[in-house]
């Protein structure tokens, strides 16, 4: 089992290359991975409920654990106690660990 950490930076509605970097976190995951779904930037738009969550609410059900940057979060105005079920804020420092860890990462 291989311990993956993708980051996404885009919000699905700039492009639907997001889509395809979802059902990659969902493909590792269930092919027994451990996966790490990190939002940031503009990637944080579909943590809050919204027309645009759907996608991310099937991600965060299918076994990946997806993570919300708190600095995009604010930046935005998206409050913590808002969010998606399934999608918990983190500090950025949670990437960082596991990138020195010795996770595969993927960004987009």
């Amino acid at each position: 089992m291989a311990e993956y950490l993708l980051i996404e930076s885009r919000d699905p509605s700039e492009t639907t290359e997001v889509g395809y970097f979802y059902e990659l976190a969902t493909g590792l995951a269930q092919a027994g991975n451990r996966v790490t779904l990190f939002l940031v930037q503009n990637g944080v738009f579909p943590a809050r409920p919204s027309v645009q969550s759907h996608a991310l609410g099937r991600v965060a059900v299918s076994g990946v654990q997806v993570l919300a940057d708190e600095f995009a979060l604010r930046e935005r105005g998206i409050a913590a106690d808002r969010l998606l079920a399934g999608v918990r804020p983190a500090s950025l420092e949670v990437a960082v660990d596991r990138l020195a860890a010795g996770c595969k990462a993927v960004w987009h």
